[in-house]
């Protein structure tokens, strides 16, 4: 198939939308204008629609709060992500104990959301860096890989996101992250395979190195050659 030949319907089922401009996630300039209250009210609205065009009663008991629930969700909860003052502050320290070694966060739970298809992803991800004079509190890791993750996201854009973070916070180029995660939009619908699973890998610094990788890929019992 040529470039030629290639139609919208078939860039859908290639995956021509997985490709990205950049690691920032594609946000309007206007983004903030609006308050959560608004974005609560509006999105309820369309989720009405979206309701009402599938031909649900929204007046039966069981439906009819259902709008303004999914809107609260999106606004406040599974998006949160998407604003900046929710954005964890990683708090770091001085390495006064001298510790010179790979420090690893895995296993961190990862719940986001597939751009795609607005479906979830669901899954884990381990956090490693090597202090060169800072060193951050550890829940604040588990609390960079969940901001990033509260957004409609691409997977190899959310472990991008979580090192350079990391990277930036700790003064250091010694990060890495390997997320491993099941996509809805291909375990529930589409291809439907309940099975598989995504692995994405960012390293930095040190961790180009295939002696200090495989370190870490040992400590996180992950056998992938990247």
């Amino acid at each position: 198939m040529n470039k030629e030949q290639i139609t919208v319907d078939d860039f859908d089922e290639i995956g021509e939308n997985h490709i990205g401009t950049s690691y920032d996630t594609p946000l309007r300039k206007d983004a903030f204008d609006m308050d959560n209250n608004d974005k609560i009210e509006s999105i309820k609205k369309d989720v009405e629609s979206i309701m009402h065009t599938l031909g649900l009663d929204l007046t039966d008991d069981s439906l009819k709060g259902t709008p303004k629930r999914v809107a609260k969700m999106f606004v406040k909860e599974i998006f949160g992500g998407l604003h900046p003052d929710n954005k964890p502050k990683a708090s770091t320290f001085d390495n006064k104990y001298k510790y010179g070694e790979m420090l690893v966060e895995k296993n961190i739970t990862l719940y986001s959301t597939c751009e795609h298809h607005l479906l979830p992803i669901v899954g884990r991800a381990h956090v490693a860096y090597i202090s060169t004079g800072k060193v951050i509190g550890l829940s604040k890791m588990n609390r960079i890989v969940d901001y990033y993750a509260k957004r409609p996201q691409v997977q190899e854009r959310l472990t991008i996101q979580v090192v350079k973070e990391l990277q930036e916070a700790l003064g250091t180029e010694d990060v890495a992250c390997v997320i491993d995660a099941k996509h809805l939009c291909v375990n529930s619908r589409g291809i439907r395979d309940i099975e598989s699973s995504t692995v994405t890998s960012e390293f930095g610094g040190q961790f180009k190195n295939e002696n200090v990788r495989r370190e870490f890929l040992d400590y996180i019992k992950l056998d992938t050659d990247f």
